[in-house]
């Protein structure tokens, strides 16, 4: 008898979770759905991968291989990446990239762009190491993970990445936010850490800005298709700068960055209908 309310209880569980995938309507379950696809087509991919990455560990040539196959997902997601003046990244030097930051999905957006910058050295929290198997792929990968409440030993990390930087004319990935920006009308305030290096390393700064994802709202369980634009900017210079001028340094960097992600705003969310349901600010 029980295993037949089993059975029932399995089926009715599948029948209504398969109802909300296929609902037009937004719903929590479809909402995660969006990101549980891409962290297990991530993870699937980080299990294939992980033993060559074994063979030549910490190489960030590593990532930018997975990056050119994870970034298909964006298929399934109906996400459609538009990248402005990636020839600043596509030069061969050292430098200190750092874009604004916004959800998982700006991940994504790297893989997407990642082969046009080549050699990109991805910063992230320490904490992402312990999504296995992703966090083991990406520290094999080249990715960097420190620690934000201690900040000595993330600075001694950060140093030793940043003489790799110099030395194979890597680019390091920073988001100075800190944490993901849910305002759509203006960028966070920026941490000193990406400039200190930049400055000590007196290599340029990369500004890049991703446009608003409007069509993802979590208030409403939402997640459309969407276009986004990755805009990059001009590089700063940061040749006979010192610790001094860090501070101005930011808000240079960060009033620019803000002003160019605000028309990016009115570009993106002018082209939708007025009652498009866009995510509001607590």
């Amino acid at each position: 008898m029980w295993h037949k309310i089993i059975y029932i209880c399995i089926i009715t569980l599948v029948t209504y979770i398969l109802k909300q995938l296929f609902s037009e309507t937004p719903n929590f379950i479809k909402f995660k759905s969006k990101f549980f696809i891409f962290y297990i087509w991530s993870s699937i991919i980080a299990i294939v991968l992980l033993p060559f990455f074994v063979f030549n560990p910490k190489n960030v040539k590593n990532s930018l291989f997975a990056s050119q196959i994870v970034k298909h997902i964006t298929k399934v997601l109906e996400i459609k990446w538009h990248l402005r003046n990636g020839k600043v990244l596509a030069e061969d030097r050292g430098a200190v990239v750092v874009s604004n930051h916004q959800s998982t999905i700006d991940i994504l957006g790297m893989f997407n762009i990642w082969h046009v910058a080549d050699k990109v050295a991805a910063i992230a929290r320490k904490e992402i190491f312990y999504v296995w198997p992703f966090g083991l792929a990406a520290y094999l990968g080249g990715v960097v993970f420190i620690d934000r409440n201690n900040s000595k030993e993330a600075y001694k990390q950060l140093k030793v990445t940043s003489e790799v930087m110099i030395k194979n004319k890597t680019k390091i990935w920073l988001f100075p936010e800190g944490t993901r920006n849910k305002d759509f009308t203006k960028l966070l305030p920026f941490k000193k850490g990406a400039f200190n290096i930049a400055v000590a390393a007196q290599v340029p700064i990369i500004p890049v800005v991703y446009s608003p994802y409007y069509f993802i709202n979590r208030d409403k369980n939402m997640f459309n298709k969407g276009h986004v634009v990755i805009q990059c900017l001009e590089p700063v210079p940061t040749e006979g700068l010192t610790m001094d001028d860090v501070p101005d340094l930011i808000n240079r960097v960060r009033n620019t960055m803000d002003a160019v992600y605000k028309e990016l705003s009115k570009e993106v969310l002018s082209a939708l209908p007025p009652n498009y349901p866009l995510a509001t600010v607590d």
